[in-house]
């Protein structure tokens, strides 16, 4: 009978994580680097979804860096997405610890 029990709490635990992922896929974080003048924007799940570049610091003299701005901006971005799905799948990852089913 136990196992059953277990198996059921699994099923509402992979039930929640769907849920999750779905809600995960409608946030978005956002990262600005540079005062401001690059921002990159993604889904809770880690899509990009655009580049925002502030005009002025566009200079075909110094591509190198806009490219590290954007780059840095990117970076950023993917740090917080991961952080956000990390703070909302850890109660379930928890759960499923405690009951010696570890991800």
């Amino acid at each position: 009978m136990k196992i059953n029990n277990i198996m059921k709490q699994a099923r509402q635990m992979q039930s929640q994580m769907m849920q999750i992922q779905e809600n995960l896929a409608n946030e978005t974080v956002e990262a600005s680097v540079g005062g401001g003048m690059v921002t990159a924007t993604f889904t809770g799940q880690g899509d990009i979804k655009g580049i925002t570049i502030d005009p002025e610091v566009i200079n075909p003299d110094d591509k190198e860096m806009l490219e590290d701005l954007v780059v840095s901006a990117v970076n950023e971005g993917l740090k917080k997405s991961r952080e956000l799905m990390t703070s909302k799948m850890g109660n379930i990852a928890g759960a499923l610890n405690a009951m010696g089913m570890g991800l």
